[in-house]
């Protein structure tokens, strides 16, 4: 991937014109928009965590009766920008190459936590192949945790990092600081995601990309800056009923 000058423009796969970085460098959120879209936040995963209590049991008990290993899968993402304390950059369980250098690429401009996940995978998953995306027809899935993954169930824990306010129900998705590194080196812009709380959900997820390709990574990108660009707490209700039209589209063909 080759690196891209700001402001240059680009035409995506589809022969569309790429729209200038520059031009999607995120506005300031006001601060009635930021107010409405925590109070948001906090209603419906609070809610959310509430009635979905049962349901979230009944899945807890079939990932552990389909394979050993623990219920939920934790994992270190890159947030919301925010300036690093020594003390909390240690206490997370990251590897010491990614706390050397790069510092002002990868520390400084997000903040470390950890997302909540069901189990989806055997124990130990990346202890052979390192960090890495799932793939079509893993063979590292489980049965029930393709079919959490399929209707998009193994995301309901982060209701709980949404409820804590280290995410939001919409935003660009965490990205772990292995590929924030890799794509903060090689794409201009791709930084600019950490300046809200990275979502469950966004434009990107409810557009159908996956992130098998460059060209799709790129895409996304666009779409994240869209987002950023006019952060409205329409747009958010907007995105949120067309993921239950994009889950219930899937629940159909499962």
């Amino acid at each position: 991937m080759e690196h891209r000058e700001l402001g240059k423009e680009e035409r995506t796969g589809d022969g569309k014109p790429r729209l200038e970085l520059r031009e999607l460098a995120p506005a300031e959120m006001s601060f009635n928009t930021a107010f409405f879209k925590r109070g948001l936040d906090v209603l419906i995963s609070g809610v959310g965590l509430a009635v979905l209590l049962p349901f979230l049991l009944i899945v807890a008990a079939l990932i552990k009766i389909d394979s050993p290993g623990p219920v939920f899968y934790t994992q270190v993402r890159i947030g919301q920008e925010r300036r690093w304390r020594t003390r909390r950059r240690e206490a997370l369980d990251v590897r010491a190459d990614l706390r050397k250098g790069e510092r002002r690429n990868i520390m400084s401009p997000g903040r470390l936590f950890r997302i909540h996940k069901f189990r989806t995978m055997v124990r130990n998953a990346e202890d052979l192949t390192g960090p890495t995306w799932a793939s079509p027809h893993d063979p590292r899935v489980t049965r029930v945790g393709g079919l959490l993954r399929v209707l998009r169930v193994d995301e309901l824990p982060q209701l709980w990092n949404v409820f804590k306010g280290e995410m939001s129900l919409v935003g660009p998705r965490p990205e772990r600081p292995h590929f924030v590194k890799k794509f903060a080196d090689k794409i201009p812009g791709y930084t600019a995601r950490l300046r809200v709380r990275p979502g469950i959900t966004g434009l990107a997820q409810v557009s159908a990309l996956d992130d098998l390709t460059e060209e799709e990574i790129h895409k996304k990108l666009d779409l994240d800056l869209h987002y950023l660009r006019d952060v409205r707490t329409v747009s958010d209700i907007k995105i949120l009923l067309k993921t239950l039209v994009v889950l219930a589209k899937k629940v159909g063909r499962a």
